[in-house]
């Protein structure tokens, strides 16, 4: 099976959009994989400069199977041209790999999300494979476990997922009257992700994070985590539109390339429970602005 199609965001990062195609070509499987990328138009016009250097740059970008350029006429913002971009080479190909101009992948991150992808295609209630993982101590027992909440960093879905993202929240209501539902939508008090509902329900933040978040959960979907992360966000030194304050939760990435067609999937779908509370227990013992500030990732 060929390699699932990725989806590069880009705005008016030129060094930091370098630095993820840089690693995404040291992958093996990046040479067999069709690169597609979505380049905002700018959204205000002291970006136009930055964003004209991306487009140069990508112009230029070898190394994969195939490489689309997709250059937006108007500012879609991040929320908006995620959901197109996922949304169109879902429906072209059935599935799709995401990163944003903001991450450094490992050396195994495309053979570990398309192993996924592969692995779980069928499990109608796994709806993401992340590549990210909080940085904990989760033991020896396989090389990736569930978890029940999304990840923005670095990830890979299939259209049977992506078609239940839901940017109206209907969710909602549900869980405001549940209060146990709530609870577990908060990570059992880890973070207060019904308020950031609330926030996108009001109009106050713009998230498409929230809102696949509440998507995935309202159906008890789950996510595969690998038990260490493939990816690290570079974009904690606050270049970015949605700002940084991330760094407590990366770790930097080495170069050892894992022979993907052996890793260990659980067999069983179903939470990872004592994983689940290291994670939420992690969460729970940061300071609130460190909290808050990473938390910033799923607003975008």
């Amino acid at each position: 099976m060929s390699p699932a199609p990725i989806a590069l965001f880009a705005y008016n990062r030129p060094e930091h959009l370098r630095r993820v195609v840089e690693s995404l070509r040291q992958d093996p499987l990046a040479v067999a994989s069709d690169l597609h990328v979505f380049c905002d138009a700018p959204r205000k016009p002291e970006h136009a400069p930055a964003v004209a250097e991306v487009r140069r740059y990508v112009r230029k970008i070898d190394g994969f199977h195939s490489v689309t350029i997709i250059e937006r006429e108007h500012n879609f913002g991040l929320a908006r041209s995620i959901q197109d971009g996922v949304t169109r080479l879902c429906d072209a190909h059935g599935c799709a790999v995401v990163v944003e101009d903001d991450l450094q992948v490992a050396p195994d991150f495309l053979g570990f999300l398309n192993r996924g992808l592969d692995r779980y295609a069928g499990e109608t209630g796994v709806y993401q494979i992340s590549a990210y993982m909080y940085p904990c101590e989760y033991g020896n027992r396989s090389d990736a476990l569930f978890l029940p909440m999304i990840s923005c960093w670095g990830w890979a879905t299939w259209k049977r997922a992506w078609d239940n993202y839901d940017p109206t929240l209907s969710g909602y209501a549900q869980i405001s009257a549940d209060a146990t539902l709530r609870q577990r939508f908060d990570l059992n008090g880890a973070y207060d992700y019904f308020e950031m509902a609330t926030q996108q329900r009001k109009g106050t933040i713009d998230s498409w994070g929230i809102c696949w978040h509440m998507s995935v959960f309202i159906r008890d979907g789950l996510v595969l985590y690998p038990r260490r992360t493939l990816v690290q966000n570079i974009g904690v030194d606050a270049s970015g539109t949605h700002g940084g304050g991330h760094s407590e939760l990366q770790l930097t990435l080495g170069d050892e390339r894992v022979d993907t067609a052996m890793l260990r999937f659980p067999s069983t779908v179903q939470v990872d429970k004592p994983a689940l509370r290291q994670v939420e227990h992690l969460l729970r013992s940061m300071k609130p602005g460190l909290i808050k500030r990473f938390l910033n990732w799923i607003r975008k």
